[in-house]
């Protein structure tokens, strides 16, 4: 970097409000009398959002006895710290429940360096490794692990674990450069094991108590600031989560359990209509910027020592406005607290672009109870898909001429949205800004990192044998609901209108939040309508949440149409038909419930149910891996076993399959993926 370069950087650091650490060319062996003292820092290290000169660095140190302390952080070419490249102070602060961030500065590109924190009496936090990121003009092939849902409380996060096994022991140009993590880094709800000692056919472990809890169902959620903290201190307690953020630099983004499980802008939702919760989202996003490093904006202005909340009064929000945004002062500042959506270059590459799905969406219209109605006894799960896009489209629907009512069969369902404006997931200057940054990206790949999934999940209900069912009384396909992206119908559409329109070459989604495997195309419509993908797309199984096909395992029972679901077989395994059922139909899933037979299930595939779908795996835990370069890209799945307990070997334990999806690049046409089995046997999936 030269000395103009570094100028501007420190003025820009300076602008930041940063704990500046800034390297030098040369290097020395520490003269710090650091030792471990792991204790010390229950939450061991971090590092968060790299660029090809500099990255955040974290640690969480506290000092009962006084309210702010002052660490040394280094930073080397070496673990063993005889090559320190870089030496300064950074504070620590109570009112920051003792989280430390530091920039560290003037780095190479597409190095590995070694860091760790010391107090002034020599105790040491454990000792972080990151990797900056490489160049915009580095022409190599980037890879990246994507990842999302992490319960402690439910589950064993073993996918870390084998994660860094094989990251260890792979070649360079193997080894993966950060991990993406897409949401639910914690689960607000939680459990108490002397309530709740299983659910499913898990163990609940316990993480402790939230302070000043609310019980909502058989959960106990946060109700203010030090709720929130304890929870992320619970889950960074985990040795596997703080293994994994020591060895790799992490890029994160929030969903929905980082605030509230079926929350929405400030809005909490449990067993009764929405709640403000003003004060509540500027606690869950002033918890999340303490304990996750990045570059996130603040509303409180530059600098990383310090939250520094806005004054919220929690009122209520009684109308919304055009955009379909609470139309109240304070949510709107609470909202504001953290601006969370931003874009990384890694490279010539990627171009890396996050959005927040949670923090400007609409109420979704299908959990209302007025959509209770769409629940067809004898259909688990369905909702009619006409029936989501008259919802969806609200009073635009149709060029604003939407029904008053929805036929159902013999019935007639009032049209509760038919004044409301139309759905939307993005909020009006968060759609704006993705929409420009995928038009002006000159990257290879445009990668929309769109923390829940954007792939359509339906059936053909229509396709079912009488002998089987009554007839579904919808007009045709029955989609699983809202809940995600893909129930956006006209925003999804917006979005790849524009993709196609703009020319956006390289399209691609990696999401979470299923907590399941999905690969496909981005497509805004499936038959009968115009099917048109414009990118391809994909969803990581959960680290360890549990998932549907988990849930109905011990669901639906007595329910006709239970084997299009599962399957029990007599040696007592059970199998997830329900891969089928939203991947070739109804009569492929009810074939094989019957026979077994994954060739003759296949061949009753209805081909315009999802051409969009080239793997559905509804049980999958463990995480993606990414690489791309400039002429193809490819998507692994590492998929392990339902992690209820901890891996008995270093290596995390055993796989379920891993399987990878490749794409060459393509300009105009279709894209095209090509399916590789390298362990294991999906074969419902595929």
């Amino acid at each position: 970097m030269t000395r103009l370069d570094r100028r501007s950087f420190l003025a820009s650091a300076a602008g930041m409000g940063a704990t500046l650490l800034w390297t030098s060319p040369s290097s020395a062996a520490s003269r710090v009398a650091w030792r471990e003292a792991r204790t010390l820092y229950p939450e061991g290290v971090a590092s968060g959002d790299p660029d090809a000169h500099s990255v955040i660095l974290w640690t969480r140190r506290p000092f009962p006895d006084r309210p702010r302390a002052v660490l040394t952080v280094e930073v080397a070419r070496d673990p063993e710290f005889r090559r320190v490249v870089a030496h300064s102070t950074a504070p620590v602060r109570e009112d920051a429940d003792w989280t430390c961030r530091v920039l560290a500065a003037g780095l190479q590109p597409s190095t590995v360096y070694w860091y760790r924190f010391t107090d002034d009496d020599g105790n040491g936090s454990p000792i972080g490794r990151t990797i900056t990121a490489p160049l915009e003009t580095d022409d190599a092939p980037v890879r990246f692990a994507f990842v999302s849902c992490q319960s402690v409380n439910e589950g064993k996060q073993n996918a870390y674990r084998r994660m860094i096994w094989e990251d260890q022991r792979g070649p360079a140009d193997q080894r993966l450069g950060f991990v993406l993590h897409l949401g639910d880094f914690i689960y607000e709800v939680v459990e108490y094991p002397d309530e709740v000692p299983h659910r499913y056919d898990r163990t609940v472990f316990d993480i402790g108590r939230i302070p000043d809890a609310r019980k909502a169902y058989n959960f106990h959620v946060p109700t203010n600031l030090a709720g929130y903290r304890m929870v992320y201190r619970a889950h960074i307690a985990d040795p596997d989560i703080q293994d994994a953020r020591a060895h790799f630099p992490f890029i994160c983004i929030g969903d929905n359990h980082e605030f509230s499980w079926q929350g929405f802008q400030s809005f909490i939702k449990y067993e009764g209509p929405p709640e403000p919760a003003q004060g509540l989202r500027v606690a869950a996003n002033q918890a999340w910027w303490e304990y996750i490093p990045s570059r996130v904006r603040k509303a409180s202005g530059p600098g990383l020592a310090s939250f520094d909340p806005p004054r919220v009064e929690t009122l209520p929000i009684p109308s919304l406005d055009p955009d379909g945004f609470g139309d109240e002062r304070n949510n709107r500042v609470a909202v504001e607290s953290m601006t969370a959506y931003r874009a990384v270059r890694y490279g010539r590459h990627i171009d890396l672009i996050m959005t927040d799905l949670h923090s400007y969406a609409m109420e979704d219209p299908t959990s209302r109870p007025e959509a209770d109605a769409f629940s067809v006894k004898g259909f688990p799960l369905l909702f009619p898909q006409e029936a989501l896009e008259v919802l969806d489209g609200g009073r635009h629907y149709d060029d604003g001429k939407p029904p008053s009512a929805i036929a159902l069969g013999e019935i007639s369902v009032p049209n509760f949205r038919r004044d409301e404006p139309t759905f939307t997931v993005l909020g009006h200057a968060q759609k704006a800004w993705l929409k420009d940054r995928l038009k002006a990206s000159t990257a290879t790949w445009k990668i929309w990192a769109a923390t829940n999934g954007t792939l359509d999940m339906r059936t053909d209900p229509q396709n079912l044998p009488t002998t089987l069912s009554k007839p579904w009384p919808g007009k045709g396909y029955a989609t699983f609901g809202g809940g995600d992206f893909s129930g956006a119908l006209i925003e999804r559409a917006e979005v790849y209108d524009h993709v196609r329109d703009a020319n956006v070459d390289g399209f691609v989604v990696v999401s979470g939040d299923r907590h399941s495997f999905w690969a496909g195309y981005a497509a805004k419509a499936l038959p009968p309508a115009n099917y048109e993908p414009v990118g391809i797309a994909f969803i990581v199984g959960s680290l360890s949440a549990p998932g549907l096909s988990e849930s109905l395992e011990h669901g639906l029972k007595g329910e006709p149409l239970r084997p299009l679901y599962v399957v029990e077989r007599p040696d007592g395994t059970k199998e997830a038909t329900v891969n089928l059922l939203i991947k070739r139909g109804v009569k492929s899933a009810f074939e094989y419930s019957q026979s077994g037979d994954i060739e003759r299930a296949r061949s009753l595939t209805n081909p315009d149910l999802a051409p969009h779908l080239e793997f559905v795996d509804m049980g999958g835990h463990g995480y993606a891996v990414v690489t791309a370069g400039s002429g193809s890209i490819s998507t692994e799945f590492v998929c392990i076993p339902r992690p209820v307990r901890p891996a008995a070997t270093p290596d995390g334990g055993p796989l379920r399959y891993r399987v990878v999806h490749r794409a060459d690049r393509w300009t105009g046409g279709k894209p095209k993926l090509q399916l590789s089995v390298l362990e294991g046997d999906p074969k419902l999936s595929i």
